[in-house]
């Protein structure tokens, strides 16, 4: 199966299915990559975001302090597994914005678009919204203009324009520990004013795929394979014990995202290891970012484990895709 190249990626962290496994999707055999206490002022570090960056990787990375409040950090890795993180959070300067106060930076997600890294975030400005900044070097970061009003989590942008706007992802919320979320999309012809908001996709019934049935969200940045716009998402239920994040696959067109084409009715990766199942919050596997190389139909999935550690899984992109075709809602 050929697929579209977006651009010529490092060769990317990888480890062959264990012998014996039948999954789709699977986990890296010395997970979690990044303990909770990787950097000395940190309560956690998860749900974070890595890209290629010159002969390594560069990432933006949840950490939460033990007073637990909540920023981002810049990082750097040699082979995106063993992580160098920055002490000190990312100070932002003015970007096509002088409004760049925040009362709290989580959640981030980092993409390659033209000349510079863009970074988008779960923003605290009068409640959770999107924040958008962009890096050249991951030294200097400059803030813009929040993407949409309070509330609103899981910012995911494309990676390139579509026809010829800026496409973000996003899950409007509400102020709390939301119990409900859809997948929407929204575009931009500058970075600063989003608009053309349509619905993507909505959580399932119960009796259709019940790991989906309570709210959704777009995980990492979509990748662009002949079928469409590869999309892992996070989706959940709220069962007697909780809240329980599970991570699920879908393809997008490619020329209108907003259709969905396939979804995975199954779930690719539940909370199963005790990494995922005890923590800060229990039983939460939530992608955040994946580095693909098209040419040796390879993915390594970056996901939040337990609201505590940082996991990485891997799988075969065209397998992806067949089972998500082949599984689909």
């Amino acid at each position: 199966m050929a697929y579209q190249t977006l651009e010529k990626v490092n060769t990317i962290p990888w480890q062959e299915r264990p012998d014996g496994n039948t999954n789709v999707i699977w986990r890296y055999s010395d997970n979690p990559i990044i303990e909770r206490d990787a950097i000395p002022s940190s309560n956690s570090i998860f749900n974070s975001a890595v890209v290629p960056f010159e002969d390594g990787y560069a990432g933006v990375f949840r950490c939460d302090n033990k007073a637990v409040q909540m920023n981002i950090f810049a990082g750097f890795s040699k082979d995106g597994l063993n992580w160098d993180i920055n002490h000190d959070p990312i100070s932002f300067q003015e970007g096509n914005t002088s409004m760049i106060d925040s009362d709290y930076k989580y959640d981030p997600r980092v993409t390659f678009i033209e000349d510079r890294y863009w970074i988008t975030w779960c923003n605290g400005y009068h409640g959770p919204t999107i924040g958008i900044g962009y890096t050249f070097d991951f030294k200097e970061f400059f803030q813009c203009e929040n993407a949409f009003l309070p509330f609103n989590r899981n910012g995911v942008l494309f990676p390139e324009k579509i026809d010829g706007k800026y496409a973000m992802l996003s899950r409007p919320s509400d102020n709390g520990h939301t119990p409900f979320g859809d997948i929407y999309i929204s575009y931009s012809p500058d970075m600063k004013y989003w608009g053309e908001h349509r619905c993507v996709m909505k959580a399932s019934p119960f009796e259709d795929s019940a790991w989906q049935c309570t709210k959704i969200g777009a995980g990492s940045v979509p990748i662009l394979v002949d079928e469409g716009w590869l999309m892992f998402y996070h989706g959940v239920i709220n069962t007697c014990n909780g809240f329980r994040y599970s991570m699920g696959a879908a393809i997008l067109d490619k020329d209108q995202p907003d259709q969905v084409k396939y979804r995975t009715q199954p779930y690719l990766i539940s909370p199963q290891t005790p990494y995922e199942c005890v923590g800060d919050v229990p039983n939460v596997v939530f992608p955040c970012a994946s580095l693909h190389s098209i040419e040796e139909d390879k993915v390594a999935i970056y996901y939040g484990a337990a609201d505590t550690v940082t996991a990485l899984a891997f799988g075969r992109i065209s397998e992806i895709v067949q089972f998500t075709k082949e599984n689909s809602l």
